[in-house]
């Protein structure tokens, strides 16, 4: 028998702050401030990104691809990340991004910008999944000689999604649980694998070489490593590092679920990106530093190229420490996908809404979980025809999505400049020189994730392949061909932003009927 909320249970800043944003508390408030920096440190994940896409930035530049543009791009995104926590302060709200473009905006630029951050969410969902799938098939094939065949990978990638979506239809106290445990486990694997790479290898690079040997098997400039070519293909391999560091807006997906949100979910927001550059830097030296010379090129360059040099043992070792990190990280990827449906659903944005905006027993949303998975799955069926070509488009398309998503915000704020009313944690003056650098970054690396990574010769020309073109373009220009011409025809006259849900005794109201529905006891402060 619920007993109703218990006296004073609406007087929390924190649902104060919902209802002045127009939104009554739905969702369970359990995640503390780590565990808000622990959802965006695990969806970063330096055991994930860094090393499923390595072959990226390897292929296209070399060990000074991996050192040098692991640093420019880190520094850069810590930027980025810094322009939106002070909006994220403003607004904890689990829309997040196209909740601040409403605001800051119009209905147009939330619009715009809540579809290319759902594309993006979706979109590094399925890369991190399919990475997590290269990695366990090679696990696999080590162990029980799993075929590494495009097919087996695929099953591979079903199976991890599966879990993923399980795993999501549990409260968010046993999420919120695993995320803190991944942020332990990514510091702690790191650490343990860093210091099995300096000790077991025979032979190492020396650390001059991790920060000047170049390497270009792109087919531009006939492989040449030097001049204007090879710096286009260092550009262009600056992918590896910025898919990596994405998904830290998780720290404002999660907001309504967080603790102290206004401050929280920016610090996490942030700090989850500098974290990640510390980390992912040792790392990434260790990696490029335990590498033959002349590895194998290709998706299984770091599993392979372990094995090689430290026998079975210890290189399926690592690579278990790698399989556990990146199922952490798809699981949470899962969890700040759901929400943002969740909320630009309760918006009436997406086809569906109803099914989607709905919260099950234990107040999570259990249909835009699923929405999420399976959407996840198909964006990856190209991966069938050719699994490189597959997995480099998911991971192009997820950083430019999400970048666009990310920045669209900040131009707002920084055209309000003095206007902007900051929330528990801010930018100060520092915004002046902080978000026009942070809009220029952004600008140019969507342009050089359109261009094409590798040269293919006319169709007229011998050596002509489909496999070796960049199909970003068309999934990006196709989106925003879509979500444009559906705004122009219609979404203009019925997509007003954000709705409020009402007065704060309607809301007030609603949470109390939720509570006893579910016959959910109050929230407490985490430990």
């Amino acid at each position: 028998m619920s007993t109703g909320p218990a006296p004073g249970y609406h007087t929390s800043e924190d649902e104060r702050l919902l209802h002045k944003l127009g939104y009554a508390q739905e969702l369970f408030r359990a995640v503390g401030g780590f565990q808000n920096f622990a959802i965006s440190f695990t969806i970063i994940s330096i055991l994930a990104g860094c090393l499923t896409s390595y072959s990226i930035a390897y292929l296209q530049g070399g060990p000074i691809a991996v050192s040098w543009g692991w640093l420019i791009v880190g520094l850069m995104s810590t930027l980025v990340a810094l322009s939106m926590a002070e909006i994220a302060s403003a607004f904890p709200t689990a829309g997040g991004l196209y909740y601040w473009a409403s605001k800051l905006g119009s209905p147009a630029w939330g619009w715009f910008t809540g579809w290319f951050n759902l594309v993006g969410q979706i979109a590094v969902t399925a890369a991190i999944g399919y990475g997590l799938a290269i990695f366990s098939t090679a696990l696999l094939n080590y162990w029980f000689d799993y075929p590494n065949t495009k097919e087996y990978v695929y099953l591979a990638y079903a199976v991890v999604l599966a879990a993923a979506l399980l795993i999501n239809l549990l409260k968010v106290s046993i999420t919120a649980l695993l995320n803190t445990v991944s942020a332990y486990w990514h510091m702690i694997g790191v650490g343990v694998i860093v210091v099995v790479l300096f000790f077991v290898p025979d032979d190492h690079r020396s650390l001059s070489s991790i920060f000047t040997d170049t390497v270009n098997e792109t087919g531009w400039g006939g492989g040449t490593t030097s001049g204007i070519v090879f710096f286009y293909v260092f550009l262009t391999g600056l992918l590896m590092a910025q898919y990596t560091i994405t998904g830290f807006d998780a720290s404002a997906h999660v907001a309504e679920e967080t603790h102290k949100a206004s401050r929280s979910a920016a610090v996490g927001m942030y700090m989850s990106v500098v974290a990640s550059v510390f980390f992912g830097f040792i790392l990434l030296v260790s990696v490029t530093r335990a590498l033959p010379v002349e590895p194998q090129l290709d998706l299984y360059i770091v599993p392979v190229a372990w094995v090689t040099a430290m026998g079975q043992s210890w290189g399926t070792f690592i690579l278990f420490i790698c399989c556990i990190a990146q199922m952490f990280c798809l699981t949470a990827s899962v969890t700040s996908a759901s929400r943002m449906l969740f909320a630009f659903s309760r918006d009436r944005a997406v086809p569906g809404h109803q099914l989607w905006r709905r919260v099950g027993r234990n107040r999570v949303p259990h249909y835009a979980v699923m929405a999420i998975v399976v959407l996840a799955a198909a964006l990856m069926l190209p991966t069938l025809y050719n699994f490189f070509v597959g997995y480099y488009v998911g991971t192009g398309v997820a950083v430019i999505g999400l970048y666009i998503a990310f920045i669209l915000p900040v131009i707002l704020r920084y055209r309000m400049k003095e206007s902007f009313e900051p929330g528990a944690w801010t930018l100060g003056k520092h915004y002046k020189w902080i978000d026009p650098i942070a809009i220029v970054w952004v600008c140019f690396i969507s342009i050089v994730f359109l261009m094409p990574p590798f040269s293919i010769s006319a169709p007229w020309e011998e050596g002509f392949t489909w496999e070796a073109v960049n199909y970003a373009p068309l999934w990006v220009g196709g989106a925003l061909l879509l979500f444009g011409g559906w705004w122009v025809l219609s979404a203009k006259n019925w997509f007003k932003g954000p709705v409020r849900m009402g007065t704060d005794e309607e809301l007030e109201r609603m949470e109390e009927e939720t509570l006893g529905q579910f016959d959910i006891p109050t929230e407490a402060e985490p430990a």
